[in-house]
C-alpha cells in the first residue's frame, strides 16, 4: 500500500509544508496569528496537526506567506486528501490519538521493524490472545470496548496479507513466547500462529534468548515504521505499560533505535533458531 494513500502520512506532508512555507516568509506564529485574526493556538494546532485546516483558512495562510498560486492549489489538494476517511475512522472514539496516527503511519510503511519485550506484537496476535490480553488490560471504565479493539487489532493485520504490503521485521524478547496469555490452549494456537508467519518470505520473526544477558532491548518496546517516498521520514513510537509515543520529527532518535534494533537481532536466535524454539514451546503445551 504506497505511502501517499494513507491520511496520516499526507497530514505530516501538509504539516511540513505549512511550516517550512512560513519559515521561508521569515513568519513568526505570533505573526501569523495577528496578521490573520486567529488565536495563537489555532496556529500551533494548525502547524502540529492536531487539527484539520479548512480550504478557506489554508489558501489564507498560504496566501500570506506569499505561496504561488499554483502551489497553494497542490497543499489544497493534499488537504482535502488527509481528511479522507479510512477504515480506521470509525474507531476513532476509542483510541487514543497515538494509537491512531500509529495505524495510519503502519497502513502506508514499505519496512516495519519492531521490538517487544512484553507481549506478542499486536500485527501477529491471534484473537483469542488478543482478547484474553485486552480483557485483562483494559480499565473497568473500558472494559465495553475490549471487543471493538480487538476488531482494530485484527483489521491492522490486514497488511500482512496484501502483495503490496510492507517487509516486517519482528524482534521479541524470550520472554514474550513463554509468557501464557489465556492458558496453554490460547498460547499453543498463538506460538503455531508464529510458526506460520515465519514461513512468509516478507515477514521476519527473531527471538533474543535469556542467554543475551543484559541487552539493548531491556529499555523497552518500539516500532520503526519507514515508508516507501523518500520525501516521508521514518517515524518511531515508543510503547511501555500506561504510555505510547509517536514520534515524527526526532530523526536522531529514529537513528538511535535503528541501530539498536540490529544490535538486538546480532544477539537473537536468528530465524531459524527462532523457529527451533516456538516448536518446541507450542509441542510442550
Amino acid at each position: 500500500m504506497p505511502a501517499a494513500i494513507s491520511p496520516t502520512v499526507r497530514q505530516r506532508r501538509l504539516r511540513v509544508e505549512l511550516r517550512k512555507a512560513r519559515d521561508e516568509a521569515s513568519l513568526t506564529q505570533e505573526q501569523v496569528a495577528e496578521r490573520l485574526d486567529w488565536s495563537l493556538s489555532k496556529v500551533i494546532r494548525i502547524e502540529s496537526g492536531a487539527v484539520n485546516i479548512s480550504t478557506t483558512d489554508l489558501r489564507a495562510m498560504l496566501a500570506f506567506y506569499g505561496v504561488a498560486e499554483e502551489r497553494i492549489n497542490e497543499l489544497v489538494q493534499l488537504a482535502k486528501a488527509a481528511r479522507e476517511r479510512t477504515w480506521w475512522s470509525g474507531y476513532k472514539k476509542i483510541l487514543s490519538q497515538q494509537y491512531y496516527d500509529l495505524i495510519g503511519y503502519e497502513s502506508a510503511a514499505g519496512i516495519i521493524r519492531q521490538y517487544e519485550n512484553l507481549i506478542i506484537p499486536g500485527l501477529l496476535q491471534t484473537q483469542e490472545y488478543a482478547q484474553e490480553y485486552l480483557k485483562n488490560d483494559l480499565p473497568p471504565e473500558h472494559s465495553t470496548d475490549a471487543e471493538a479493539l480487538v476488531d482494530v487489532r485484527m483489521r491492522r493485520q490486514e497488511i500482512l496479507e496484501i502483495d503490496e504490503g510492507p517487509k516486517v521485521f519482528f524482534v521479541l524478547d524470550e520472554a514474550v513466547v513463554h509468557r501464557q496469555i489465556g492458558g496453554p490452549g490460547v498460547m499453543r494456537d498463538q506460538l503455531r500462529h508464529l510458526i506460520e508467519m515465519t514461513n512468509r518470505s516478507h515477514i521476519t520473526i527473531e527471538v533474543v534468548p535469556f542467554t543475551a544477558g543484559a541487552n539493548p532491548g531491556l529499555r523497552g518496546s518500539f516500532t520503526i515504521l519507514e515508508f516507501p517516498s523518500a520525501e516521508d521520514d521514518d517515524v518511531l513510537h515508543l510503547e511501555s505499560p500506561g504510555f505510547m509515543r509517536v514520534t515524527r520529527d526526532l530523526q536522531d532518535a529514529v537513528v538511535t533505535y535503528r541501530e539498536r534494533f540490529e544490535r538486538l537481532r546480532e544477539v537473537s536466535l536468528k530465524p531459524e533458531g527462532t523457529a527451533v524454539l516456538l516448536n518446541r514451546l507450542a509441542d510442550s503445551l
